[in-house]
């Protein structure tokens, strides 16, 4: 919004209002107006007004986002996990053999608290047994089916319904102001290319994230891609900013994440010269979603609450700071 500097507001002032006022429509209706809003609004503001000292053009205008607990939900254990244990599944239905080991069989069995406990090996495993061997295609298919018809064991909501509406609203906010915005995660890239674009208006091709083996075949004449055992690259923490760069080979000035796998992200994208935003979603609301933050099994937040206010990052107060959490909440 050229023209309106949010950064002294004072704090009875309803950026509603203003906007209204202004004749536009509220770009963040979903966020209370705390100084979470504001600051985000403010610095939107003075990087997207030509007459602005911190003008910024918009090709270097980059924003880059976590996904699991940053633009949706990813307690109890990130949905990924729940897509791969109901694909191990349907493998055991067909080929008991396929439950080699002690993980695979605590994952058919739900015993989630066992697969926690064997760490990130334990969740590559589970990757393995679940994906590997599919093309690249047939994978995504399984994926864009389980969307529409697998839902949360807490909530009863179909996954893609637990997308964040005040993290969407952000999203389109920084794209009307011409930004490009990105997401960055730890989660699988052909597993998020499926939804990206539908729950976040974001397309597969502004999509990182980490990525299992592939091979070329030609298979029945056909060539095609297939998913093979092993991790080619996790984009988790210091592998965000070598992904960002090997592949948009510019830094972004916009970094939002939920957790300490997110600080290199921000941290080097904070760093940079020009006007920078870190911004990290703190899960403070047990009621609407969950609390955690430093104990949680994940999505752990140590560094951040410690570090990120020093360094200029906005920490949201999920509670305090958004008035809906949940795209598909009635």
């Amino acid at each position: 919004m050229i023209g309106v500097d949010f950064k002294h507001l004072a704090s009875a002032t309803s950026i509603a209002v203003l906007f209204a006022t202004a004749g536009l429509a509220d770009p963040l209706p979903s966020w209370t107006d705390t100084e979470a809003k504001s600051r985000i609004i403010a610095f939107v503001d003075k990087v997207t007004d030509p007459v602005s000292a911190q003008y910024v053009t918009p090709s270097d205008r980059v924003a880059v986002f976590d996904n699991d607990g940053t633009l949706w939900a990813e307690q109890p254990v990130y949905f990924q996990l729940y897509f791969a244990i109901d694909q191990l599944r349907k493998l055991a239905d067909e080929d008991p053999s396929v439950l080699k080991t002690d993980i695979l069989r605590s994952a058919v069995a739900g015993d989630l608290k066992a697969v926690a406990q064997g760490g990130t090996e334990a969740l590559f495993e589970i990757l393995d047994a679940s994906h590997s061997g599919m093309t690249v295609q047939a994978f995504q298919s399984a994926v864009r089916e389980w969307v529409k018809t697998a839902d949360h064991p807490d909530t009863g909501m179909g996954y893609d319904d637990m997308t964040y509406q005040p993290m969407t609203e952000l999203l389109r906010y920084l794209r009307d102001e011409d930004f490009k915005t990105y997401i960055v995660s730890g989660g699988g890239i052909h597993f998020m290319r499926v939804f990206a674009e539908e729950a976040y208006g974001i397309p597969p091709e502004q999509v990182l994230g980490t990525y299992t083996n592939v091979e070329y075949q030609v298979i029945e004449g056909k060539p095609v891609l297939v998913k093979t055992p092993g991790i080619a690259f996790v984009d988790d923490k210091e592998g965000k900013p070598i992904n960002i760069e090997r592949t948009l080979g510019k830094r972004p000035i916009f970094a939002a994440g939920n957790s300490d796998g997110d600080f290199a992200m921000l941290e080097w994208t904070t760093a940079g010269d020009g006007p920078r935003f870190g911004m990290l979603v703190h899960h403070t609301d047990a009621q609407r979603e969950y609390a955690y933050d430093r104990d949680g099994h994940i999505g752990r937040l140590n560094d951040g609450l410690d570090l990120g206010p020093d360094l200029g990052w906005l920490i949201v107060d999920m509670a305090k700071d958004w008035s809906r959490i949940y795209t598909g909440a009635k």
